[in-house]
């Protein structure tokens, strides 16, 4: 499902399994998956199964099932890589990079340079390395 025919949603395709993602979770609900430009290494997208640009968009009764997963992937994150907590954000429209409706779940630790809403991106060694964090994120879940 994409929002237009001539601009095809990459977290649609992610969903559908057309592009390649370190999945952390999947089910009719939601898709997890790890940021590609990740804040710190862990970050993990939350996404809607079914396309939604906004939060507005998505309807109501989904919205608690939605979050449901956002909570455990951030109890997921905190307990698979050892962070103290998580930083759990939004976009609706402005800053939003992809007009399908995503909550960001970024491990935190103290003074790990995090300031205000200036973020900065680190890579990933490698697809092995990103590989590692996903599993340890997804044992988490289990």
């Amino acid at each position: 499902m994409s929002p237009a025919a001539d601009a095809p949603c990459p977290f649609c395709a992610i969903v559908a399994g057309e592009v390649p993602a370190h999945v952390v979770l999947s089910d009719e609900v939601a898709v997890a998956f790890l940021d590609a430009r990740p804040v710190f290494k862990g970050h993990v997208l939350v996404v809607p199964s079914r396309h939604a640009e906004t939060l507005t968009d998505l309807p109501g009764e989904e919205v608690g099932p939605f979050f449901q997963r956002v909570q455990a992937i951030s109890r997921a994150v905190e307990q698979g890589l050892g962070a103290a907590g998580t930083f759990v954000a939004m976009n609706n429209r402005v800053s939003q990079s992809v007009p399908h409706l995503h909550a960001h779940v970024v491990p935190r630790n103290r003074k790990d340079g995090l300031r205000g809403f200036f973020w900065p991106r680190v890579k990933y060694d490698g697809d092995a390395e990103a590989a590692s964090y996903a599993a340890k994120i997804r044992q988490a879940l289990a």
